[in-house]
């Protein structure tokens, strides 16, 4: 291979700046979409593969023939696509504490990211987040790390299960399995004030310890790629890491597959970013990425890797590295016999079986953290047979803040975005045909007074965020959530469903509240949240986090000294499924 044959498979851009003709001539290796970053609006599966495909006729065109990898932010569900399963978000799954269902959730997502002709998922986020004040914390499992180790069983299930033999070494069983990301190398869940792309200060056996063990059991079960995350472990940033990323995850750990860059992570290395973008170039590439996320400026960076490499500044054995690596994964998951996609997947996109997997990890994802004011008389389930009930609340009909961030965009998005289900027609899909069930967001007072509900039903939380936009110091409900709890509850039995990627302020109002439902960031299938309600099945999650009283004692961690939370790690009551009579 030529140096410029090299530096294109280590050049990872968007699909926005990509064409057939850029694939081409500057061998490119890979291509992403960001969030958003889609061929059309809604667009269907087939627009997907054309689109695919015709950037991989492109790279198939050159003088090598070496096909790029497509990748994407399949993170929770195929979740940039329209009409895809939506499963909860990683904060909910924690709670399962099932590895078994996050396989099959791992193997239903790969179907449905094949569906659309993509081979590469960057999935999953092993974060084991140690302050909720994190706007990515609903990305980490659980602030515990042998759950987020044991929940490392989705990597199988995207990659497939590795044969006997072939215990560490990257690999993707076939064309219905996608190469699998384990990120954000590493620390991430850990900076200071939970604050997105910060410094996570701890010793050397403290990031061992709590930060490392997914990784270990990622690369065990064959994980294809490591993604190196934004922070810095005390003041190194990550992408410069060479200690960690060469001598730890590849020489000590044995990783034997491709090291990639987050989105622009190495322009983050300087302060501003970008400010010495030849600096950032040699420091990343020398660290041991290998393949770099630009994902726009795509010349500048081949420009400046090869003049580092001309003048010795980074070694022709760093570069080889590098593209062996990559090379690899690709030989391993076919992409060389199969570079094309074809239509034949398409069905699984969004699939029944899908959604009712979906529907499975919400029932099992709630956590009952209140069921009534004494042990005697719980609420729920509630039942279904009664004569009006009344449905309240900014969450209640709307998919996208049921889904959260990362979803159809990477912010997310308010509104019904998506196909799915709402916890207001899951609702009334559930209750009795002659059960009146009225739904009004906001009400005031004066209208419960008048309306005699049976019991009210109470779905609010946080609107959709991603990354920093996330990043919160106070954790409170967004208005006018609290206000709605306050006149619901305090004029009629209430339940509350929240819906939030993390613990969040209830302590002001949890003596208003009758019941109390952590629903976490449940996606599309909103009918499992009324399954376990009204006693389909029963309650069984327990807090795969601790939930606090006020944000001042943050960060607190199953464990420590000062652990004094509202409801402890490990909480949460049960409840028996209700007999069909």
């Amino acid at each position: 291979m030529t140096l410029e044959e090299k530096i294109g498979q280590m050049t990872q851009i968007d699909r926005a700046v990509a064409t057939p003709d850029v694939m081409k001539n500057y061998f490119i290796g890979s291509l992403l979409s960001g969030g958003g970053s889609v061929p059309a609006k809604q667009a269907p599966a087939e627009t997907w593969v054309n689109m695919v495909n015709d950037f991989q006729k492109g790279s198939l065109s050159t003088r090598l023939g070496i096909p790029m990898i497509y990748g994407v932010d399949a993170v929770h569900g195929h979740n940039n696509v329209y009409k895809a399963t939506i499963f909860p978000h990683n904060v909910g799954l924690g709670v399962t504490r099932d590895p078994e269902l996050l396989k099959k959730i791992g193997a239903a997502t790969a179907l449905e990211v094949r569906a659309t002709g993509i081979q590469y998922a960057f999935a999953p986020c092993i974060a084991v987040c140690r302050d909720p004040r994190w706007g990515r914390c609903y990305e980490s499992y659980s602030e515990d790390p042998n759950i987020v180790k044991a929940l490392t069983e989705i990597i199988p299930g995207l990659q497939g299960d590795l044969p006997a033999n072939a215990k560490g070494i990257p690999y993707v069983g076939g064309q219905q399995k996608v190469a699998a990301c384990a990120k954000h190398y590493v620390g991430d869940g850990g900076t200071t004030k939970g604050i997105n792309e910060n410094n996570t200060m701890i010793n050397r056996h403290g990031l061992l310890s709590i930060h490392m063990p997914g990784y270990y059991h990622a690369i065990i079960k064959g994980v294809s790629t490591v993604m190196i995350s934004y922070s810095s472990w005390n003041g190194v940033k990550m992408h410069a890491n060479k200690e960690l990323i060469t001598g730890f995850l590849k020489n000590k750990l044995r990783f034997r597959g491709f090291v990639i860059s987050d989105w622009q992570g190495i322009d983050r290395i300087t302060s501003p970013p970008h400010a010495n973008y030849t600096y950032s170039i040699v420091t990343s590439v020398n660290a041991g990425i290998d393949m770099i996320m630009l994902p726009y400026n795509y010349t500048e960076f081949i420009d400046g890797l090869t003049a580092l490499v001309k003048n010795n500044f980074v070694s022709m054995d760093r570069i080889d590295d590098a593209v062996r690596r990559i090379l690899r994964v690709k030989f391993t998951m076919g992409l060389f016999e199969h570079p094309l996609a074809d239509y034949s997947m398409k069905s699984y996109l969004g699939s029944k079986e899908h959604r009712e997997l979906a529907r499975e990890a919400v029932r099992r994802s709630l956590v009952l953290l209140k069921n009534g004011e004494k042990k005697d008389e719980p609420l729920l389930p509630l039942p279904k047979k009664a004569s009006r009930i009344l449905v309240a609340g900014t969450h209640a009909d709307n998919i996208g803040n049921q889904c959260g961030g990362w979803t159809i965009e990477a912010q997310g998005l308010s509104g019904n975005i998506t196909t799915g289900t709402t916890i207001l027609s899951a609702i009334k899909n559930t209750v009795d045909s002659k059960t009146q069930v009225v739904f009004n967001e906001n009400p005031d007072t004066e209208y419960m007074k008048s309306k005699k509900f049976s019991y009210a039903i109470v779905v609010v939380g946080e609107p959709p965020y991603s990354e920093s936009f996330g990043d919160s110091l106070d954790l409170t409900i967004s208005e006018p959530g609290p206000n709605i709890i306050g006149n619901v509850c305090s004029a009629i039995k209430c339940v509350v469903v929240l819906i939030s990627g993390r613990p969040m302020v209830i302590q002001p109002y949890i003596n208003q509240i009758d019941a109390l439902v952590a629903a976490w960031l449940p996606g599309t299938e909103g009918q499992g949240v009324a399954d376990v309600m009204f006693g389909d099945y029963g309650f069984t999650g327990k807090l795969a986090r601790t939930w606090f009283k006020t944000p001042d004692q943050l960060p607190m961690n199953v464990g420590d000294p000062h652990y004094d939370p509202l409801y402890p790690f490990g909480y949460g009551l049960t409840t028996e499924p209700v007999k069909a009579t």
